[in-house]
């Protein structure tokens, strides 16, 4: 349910450019949607999700600039904001605090050594880096239209594919780790 409330706004953002064909359009629609997602999500779990609500205020942040200014290059900024401050915040997680981010998150599904935990933040980190860098040469480099579908099928496509190739190296590390059966004393 989180995964869809998550994806409402942008396929909200996608299907109104595509309908009207007006970016500002498609804009003060993703300001409209994004905070009734919050608040749905609060309605649902009575809790924020602190990543959700930080990207609802850049949106209405970058998306009240896009529109006061008439310029799309404000909301073609956002996703590389994010993706940037999640990457420093994962980084400087690793120096501040017991755990990392990623370890706090899938600390409860994974066992991993210390430098593991230290090379799959990283793994993210630089995911993050790469997510926001490709934004803005995809944002510069193609037009507005292959931006809009670069931002809900590309994006998610590349965190899809990322995550797949994180829970296989996940697998081999975890048969890696696994004890050996001679190992057990029997």
């Amino acid at each position: 349910m989180q995964f869809l409330l998550d994806f409402i706004p942008v396929i909200a953002f996608f299907a109104a450019y595509l309908v009207k064909g007006d970016f500002f359009y498609a804009t003060g629609v993703l300001m409209l949607v994004m905070p009734i997602a919050l608040g749905l999500q609060w309605l649902r779990t009575r809790k924020f999700n602190r990543i959700y609500a930080a990207s609802t205020a850049l949106v209405l942040v970058f998306g009240a600039l896009t529109l006061a200014f008439r310029n799309p290059t404000f909301l073609f900024w956002k996703p590389t904001v994010l993706n940037w401050a999640f990457a420093a915040v994962f980084l400087g997680s690793q120096y501040i605090g017991d755990k990392s981010v990623i370890e706090r998150m899938l600390g409860g599904a994974a066992e991993l050594k210390p430098a593991q935990w230290i090379r799959l933040n990283l793994a993210w980190v630089l995911f993050f880096v790469f997510v926001g860098a490709l934004n803005l040469y995809v944002a510069y480099s193609y037009s507005e239209a292959f931006w809009v579908k670069f931002k809900l099928f590309g994006m998610l496509g590349i965190t899809v594919i990322f995550v797949i190739l994180q829970s296989v190296w996940l697998t081999l590390i975890a048969r890696e780790n696994e004890p050996a059966a001679n190992d057990s004393g029997q």
